[in-house]
């Protein structure tokens, strides 16, 4: 069965149900028809907060194959819940760029999802929409600002970095003139479109704490400068309160359900190659608040989503997890050990052996945060005994934990054994979080750290842009903002044909974008586009509804 079958056999609890689960009656919740809510901030409570053992899911470096964290993530959570320990798992929204493109959705798959698969895929509870909505409010406000003769700035278009967002692929709307028409339809200049994920409004609401701090964190988004060489910011247009009533409801997180019938909370969607890659810190603290244990993943490998998840998100909240999940496949290291990719389900221990190196980089990554990984093979029906076995050897060579899982078959049951280890991580107290570097840092340290600990870079280069990026950022005193790098997922590089562990490398920033408003700087490096496009036979193409309302071809 497809994971639209296994998903549409699953007989649905009302969402009342789920909420009563974490003891929430039907006045705490808002209902979205009969299987979602959103769950009000004011639940969040910060001593239980600090009690819940948060755990943390990445993985190796991505392939064409695909690694099934989120699958991971789920069914752990489903494995701690079966073996008596209360917990949550805490997701990202899926994009619909990806849905309809190459990727398909992002509910998990098999028997470890959450549900309704459909409605999570398609639109859920209208967030990516609010997200749009405000930032292309700032987008407009900007450009009537620079049309207007009596309410202006004196904003500089040159200098406006600010783009448009839409939920889709659409490399058409990469690099577009507005303003064309004469003197009634604005000034004509050029800009374009991002895909909603990758806004800074998603990365904004994100690491917000409330709307107070939503609201504040608005008015910080920086524009660009007037003829008069002085930054302008979103407050200085006075869009930020405006906008923060269009995320009104979009602030507040999502309660759904898992295919076992335990709740499970999605709020946020930033990509992890140009943003954070983590679901909100409202939404973490809220699985906190109800849960023993919460679950939550971050995006690509432990050199994207993990390290931005541990030097942005958990420093900027608070937060400090207690194990940490690394996500692999037989699959996946046969790639990075070279195997063709039409290759991958026929046994060959050769190439498993010249892609573990990969995952060894991933763990010692997560050992640099002084955190202890679980290597969890999410095991596929192609994978023999002697490939596993491969790795198992490795795991006891290197004295870390390592659980073979098979949670799309089996689920829950299929995730038992890890769920037990990480039991037995976070009650021996042996990880002692700490981020990898100081925000008080000069941003070419704080580069230098991520590139060389974390990519395995010998040096960082920085274009003639990117250097004067530098003195711009040290200008508007922003010097002190945490580092969150735009890197190909691809790679531990900044190469994305260079798989497995590369060493002796640079690491080339091409420029450095400022995310005043989220609280971050965005090193830039290789070719990297935040409007994805379609591919020759998107997914899309396979996507169709009956007259019933019977939705086919969603994966």
């Amino acid at each position: 069965m497809t994971d639209l079958d296994i998903a549409k056999q699953i007989k649905l609890e009302d969402i009342r149900t789920i909420a009563k689960k974490l003891g929430l009656n039907e006045d705490d919740i808002e209902m979205y028809g009969k299987y979602k809510a959103k769950l009000p901030q004011s639940k969040i409570n910060p001593e239980k907060v600090n009690q819940s053992n948060l755990i943390l899911v990445t993985a190796i470096s991505p392939t064409p194959a695909g690694e099934g964290k989120t699958t991971m993530s789920i069914g752990l959570s489903e494995g701690l819940n079966r073996i008596g320990k209360q917990t949550t798992v805490v997701l990202r929204e899926p994009s619909l760029g990806p849905v309809f493109g190459i990727k398909g959705g992002a509910t998990g798959g098999g028997f470890s999802q959450v549900l309704p698969m459909e409605d999570i895929n398609l639109h859920f509870t209208g967030d990516f929409s609010a997200i749009e909505k405000a930032h292309n409010l700032l987008s407009a406000v900007i450009d009537n600002n620079i049309h207007s003769k009596t309410n202006t700035l004196g904003i500089d278009a040159r200098t406006v970095t600010w783009k448009r967002v839409m939920d889709m692929n659409d490399r058409s709307l990469r690099n577009i003139v507005v303003g064309l028409g004469g003197p009634t339809s604005g000034v004509p200049r050029e800009t374009g479109f991002d895909i909603t994920a990758a806004s800074e409004i998603m990365a904004i609401l994100c690491l917000s704490d409330d709307l107070a701090d939503l609201k504040h964190r608005l008015g910080n988004i920086f524009i660009g400068y007037t003829f008069k060489k002085e930054p302008v910011f979103c407050k200085d247009l006075k869009a930020e309160g405006a906008m923060a009533a269009l995320l009104k409801e979009a602030i507040k997180p999502n309660l759904v359900q898992t295919i076992e019938g335990n709740p499970a909370i999605i709020h946020g969607g930033p990509f992890a190659n140009i943003a954070q890659g983590t679901n909100s810190v409202i939404a973490t603290r809220m699985g906190m608040t109800f849960s023993d244990y919460t679950v939550t993943e971050a995006g690509f490998g432990s050199d994207l989503g993990a390290e931005k998840f541990l030097d942005i998100k958990c420093q900027s909240a608070g937060l400090s997890p207690k194990a940490v999940v690394i996500t692999t496949t037989i699959r996946a290291l046969k790639y990075h050990g070279g195997a063709d990719l039409k290759s991958l389900t026929d046994e060959n221990v050769s190439a498993l052996k010249q892609g573990i190196p990969n995952l060894e980089k991933h763990i010692e990554n997560i050992q640099q945060f002084n955190l202890v990984p679980i290597i969890s093979i999410n095991r596929f029906v192609s994978d023999t005994d002697s490939e596993i076995e491969e790795i198992l050897r490795f795991a006891k060579e290197k004295n870390i934990r390592v659980s073979v899982a098979e949670v799309w078959a089996k689920g829950g049951e299929g995730a038992l054994d890890l769920a037990k280890q990480v039991v037995e991580v976070v009650e021996s107290g042996e990880s002692n979080f700490k981020p990898l570097y100081d925000w008080d840092m000069s941003v070419r340290d704080k580069i230098k750290t991520i590139a060389t600990k974390v990519y395995g870079a010998v040096q960082v280069d920085y274009s003639v842009k990117a250097k004067k990026n530098l003195k711009t950022i040290a200008d508007l005193g922003m010097d002190n903002l945490p580092i969150c790098m735009a890197k190909t997922q691809k790679s531990l590089s900044d190469d994305p044909k260079v798989i497995g562990r590369p060493e002796g490398f640079t690491i080339t920033i091409r420029e450095i974008e400022i995310a005043a408003g989220a609280g971050f700087l965005i090193p830039i490096t290789g070719d990297m586009m935040r409007m994805p496009g379609l591919p020759a036979h998107p997914a899309s193409e396979n996507i169709s509804i009956d007259n019933n309302g019977i939705i086919s071809g969603l994966f």
